[in-house]
């Protein structure tokens, strides 16, 4: 058990996570920044008018240039949003081709360690195996489908012809006549009577 919860775990989190991370933080932070500076913009256009209207027209300008100021902050940062938006997706994507790249590494690795299995010659033994197989599997399928030339077919009636002949091969007949009939002899003997033992 303690070497369970004593054991530092790697962390899955990479510097390109972290940057990416603190990017977005950034833009969070801009964002804010910016709804503040329209929120206040808003508010001293107001002010402007009423000051307009109450006739304080040097206040009305002052506060007139300090919006304009703000207003320029609010592009700059619209730009630098845009910046820490790019950069994000520019990290993010160059992560996603680091992923291809260390996938085409092992894809590449591994179809090394299979031509080191096998070479081209055994590639080449292999294919010329099976085309010999092949070409001699069309044989048998032309002799089996008919296409027999008139020749073919004299020499299979021959090859049967032997091939029946050994088969009908009797054996050899006796030269000698064959023995004569010969009586039959009752199994059961007969046996004298019994009267007569007594008499004798």
């Amino acid at each position: 058990m303690g070497n369970l919860f004593g054991r530092k775990r790697r962390s899955r989190v990479t510097e390109q996570d972290r940057a990416v991370l603190q990017l977005k933080q950034q833009r969070d932070k801009l964002r804010q920044y910016q709804k503040r500076l329209s929120l206040g913009l808003e508010r001293e256009r107001a002010l402007a008018r009423q000051l307009l209207r109450d006739g304080k027209k040097e206040k009305a300008l002052l506060l007139l240039k300090k919006k304009r100021y703000q207003e320029q902050l609010l592009d700059k940062t619209e730009n630098q949003i845009s910046n820490l938006e790019r950069m994000v997706q520019d990290i993010e994507f160059t992560q996603i081709e680091m992923k291809v790249i260390e996938g085409l590494k092992i894809g590449n690795e591994c179809l090394n360690k299979m031509h080191q299995v096998m070479s081209i010659e055994e590639v080449e033994r292999i294919i010329g195996e099976t085309q010999d197989a092949v070409e001699y599997q069309r044989q048998i399928d032309e002799l089996l489908a008919g296409s027999l030339t008139e020749e073919d077919e004299d020499a299979i009636l021959e090859e049967l012809n032997a091939i029946t002949q050994e088969q009908l091969e009797l054996p050899e007949v006796p030269s000698e006549p064959l023995p004569e009939k010969i009586p039959e002899v009752s199994p059961i003997k007969s046996r004298p009577k019994p009267e007569l033992v007594a008499a004798s």
